[in-house]
């Protein structure tokens, strides 16, 4: 999409919202999790700002990464300061995978800070991450979402005979996932609090195709 198209669309969503204010709160909503979402389509093109080409990784120093990453936070960080952001008290946490494709931010279309996000390879737990979770726990967290992916790099390789000698601590934690679920759900904090419902805990997997999270049955 060339620049005219994308001035006009960005003039097209203005409007829209504009209109949407003066509607209802939910397309106001609505409508600034679309704008987000535009805001990734007009980045994802520009390979200026790319931390390294893809085609010619091996050409770029880390050195240049991370000061083209510190540039990039630079720039971000001066909007931050034209437009200061809401800040709410997380009331959800949740566990999700390191993959990059996995974007957080998208998948409720709210970018009000009122997550915690614990990631891992695989979603994995260990104690560090129970007792993480836990504190979020104290401090007002009322909802943990526990998430996996499909096309997981970490289960792929705990199922591949051939990569499980290179990567044993990885397979060991993907086979140890369900236990420290259940060993999570037995604290004593944890559990009193979801048998007084003042705590959910919901199992989910992310779609990565698309982003869409399925709640487990």
């Amino acid at each position: 999409m060339n620049k005219t198209k994308w001035i006009a669309l960005a003039a097209g969503l203005a409007l829209v919202l504009a209109v949407a204010l003066l509607v209802s709160p939910r397309a106001e909503f609505v409508m600034g999790g679309a704008m987000v979402d535009v805001g990734y389509r007009l980045q994802d093109h520009l390979a200026a700002y790319d931390l390294g080409d893809a085609d010619a990784h091996h050409h770029i120093t880390p050195d240049a990464v991370w000061h083209e990453f510190l540039r990039q936070n630079d720039l971000a960080a001066g909007v931050r300061r034209v437009f200061p952001r809401s800040r709410y008290h997380p009331v959800v946490a949740m566990v999700a995978c390191m993959d990059a494709r996995i974007d957080t931010n998208e998948l409720t279309g709210d970018t009000r800070r009122y997550y915690y996000i614990i990631r891992t390879a695989g979603s994995i737990m260990s104690e560090r991450e129970e007792e993480m979770l836990e504190l979020a726990v104290a401090n007002g967290v009322e909802l943990i979402v526990l998430t996996t992916h499909t096309d997981c790099a970490a289960e792929r390789v705990a199922r591949a005979p051939e990569q499980r000698s290179h990567y044993p601590h990885l397979v060991e934690g993907v086979a140890e996932r369900e236990r420290r679920i259940a060993e999570f759900l037995a604290r004593p904090a944890i559990a009193e609090r979801i048998a007084r419902g003042e705590l959910q805990v919901r199992r989910a997997t992310i779609d990565t195709a698309n982003e869409r999270l399925v709640p487990a049955p």
